[in-house]
């Protein structure tokens, strides 16, 4: 069988490992083996990290509105049951958003809350 050099595309697909890993440290942007291994890494973790940005944000979201709502008396998990019991369906995002920035309509909200649970 005759030999197959694959210059071309061997060349390639080290180049494109390569300009994936610019601005690595030490020689896991320069030497081909490490950087591979390490953008292997890179991807795996911006995968991971996709998903866990969202359950960040879902925790920030909690932590601001359980400080709001905590200066009217209330805890989060009591304002969360009272805006379910007065079918008021709105998202963790928006309410803290209220929170931060509208403290009028989220005190409307809370006075509702109270007023559903009794």
């Amino acid at each position: 069988m005759t030999r197959v050099k694959r210059g071309n595309i061997a060349r390639k697909r080290r180049k494109k490992i390569l300009k994936m890993t610019q601005g690595f440290r030490g020689s896991s942007s320069t030497l081909f083996r490490t950087a591979n291994q390490q953008n292997i890494k890179a991807l795996s973790y911006s995968y991971r990290d996709r998903n866990k940005r969202k359950r960040d944000f879902r925790a920030l979201w909690i932590t601001r509105m359980n400080a709001a709502v905590r200066t009217y008396g209330i805890s989060y998990n009591q304002f969360i049951n009272g805006l379910k019991k007065s079918n008021m369906f709105l998202n963790r995002k928006i309410l803290a958003q209220l929170a931060v920035r509208d403290r009028a309509a989220f005190q409307q909200l809370i006075q509702s809350t109270l007023s559903s649970l009794g």
